[in-house]
């Protein structure tokens, strides 16, 4: 019997790189015309993966997500990766935006993404193994037609595929 092929379906995101792209982004508050003086700020908590971004008004708050949006892109993060809260008002009339950095795929979402793959009837076996889903087959072309399946499918957050053998 031949060995049987597998790869994992994970969601990382490379914290070197959001971090770039939020240095990129508080330079150009810095040096931006609307947004020069405006009190805007952002922060970033590496150990936590959060972004927060305080503003004097849900319009500059806005803004500045969308510079950090931006650079988050042009750095290659998949938006998809930063989920961002609802506005909270802050001290005076100032808003605070809470961003999280989206690591892992979380146990409904695994379930999910396995249920679907067992609902195209492929030759496929699925495991969740803590925050990935492994998939593994005789037929590399059976992976192969998970990978393209997946692809098509939105589950609110960034997979790869690692690990195939």
């Amino acid at each position: 019997m031949a060995k049987d092929s597998s790869f994992d379906v994970v969601s990382e995101v490379d914290m070197q790189e959001v971090d770039n792209a939020f240095q990129q982004a508080n330079k150009e508050l810095t040096q931006r015309y609307d947004l020069k003086g405006s009190g805007a700020s952002i922060t970033l908590s590496k150990a936590d993966g959060t972004l927060t971004v305080s503003a004097p008004s849900d319009f500059v708050g806005n803004q500045v997500i969308d510079v950090l949006n931006g650079k988050l892109a042009k750095r290659g993060v998949d938006l998809k990766a930063v989920s961002w809260d609802a506005p909270v008002a802050a001290t005076g009339s100032s808003v605070r935006v809470s961003g999280h950095v989206v690591q892992g795929i979380d146990q409904d979402t695994a379930k999910r993404i396995a249920k679907d793959i067992r609902d195209q009837k492929l030759k496929v076996k699925t495991t969740v193994e803590a925050d990935k889903l492994r998939v593994t087959s005789a037929s590399r072309d059976a992976l192969q037609q998970v990978i393209a399946f997946l692809r098509d499918q939105d589950y609110g957050q960034p997979l790869q595929y690692v690990n195939y053998r």
